[in-house]
């Protein structure tokens, strides 16, 4: 059995689905992308794409920041459904019932509910067509105090992520490993 080939486009999956949040606590707004990544270890450098059109474009673009926030099995509802409505409409966190929770770096919301958010400021905006790339220093990681472990690592297996593949939702699963089991000594 062979490949079939389609036609170029985006089909790397999973990625992650985030709800990005932007404006100030008091005009904010909760975008949801899945278009975002890691691009650089140190400096920390992320990324989010967006289109021109979308409500909270105008808001980054405005004031040169956003935070991501990691996204969980009890936040796909709302994940979903910030992704669908319009910030210009409707008040996505009273909608939602998500709490504004404030950054240490910018002056947007955070999600409260969110087991991390990172606190980002836009170095560059790339125009690449349908979507321009918000490129970012990260400037702070806030993470739930519930996630941390005795030994002050954050263990990300009791956050029940989620991820976007090819229009849908998923629960992250089990561990298989750490970076660099396959040639890890045996003890």
């Amino acid at each position: 059995m062979g490949k079939v080939m389609w036609k170029p486009g985006t089909f790397i999956y999973p990625i992650p689905a985030v709800m990005v949040t932007s404006g100030t606590m008091e005009k904010s707004n909760i975008m949801t992308v899945a278009w975002t990544g890691i691009q650089n270890t140190n400096p920390a450098i992320v990324y989010i794409s967006v289109r021109p059109e979308r409500y909270s474009y105008n808001l980054i673009k405005e004031t040169g920041e956003f935070a991501i926030n990691l996204t969980t099995r009890d936040l796909a509802y709302a994940t979903d459904w910030c992704g669908v409505k319009s910030g210009a409409k409707v008040d996505k966190f009273k909608e939602m019932h998500l709490t504004k929770q404030k950054g240490n770096f910018v002056k947007c919301p955070l999600i409260e509910e969110s087991p991390v958010s990172v606190e980002c400021k836009v170095i560059e905006i790339k125009e690449l067509g349908s979507h321009h790339m918000f490129v970012a220093e990260v400037l702070s990681i806030d993470a739930d105090e519930k996630y941390i472990d005795e030994k002050g690592a954050f263990d990300i297996s009791k956050c029940d992520l989620i991820a976007y593949a090819n229009g849908g939702y998923y629960e992250l699963g089990k561990k298989l490993g750490k970076f660099g089991y396959s040639v890890e000594k045996k003890k």
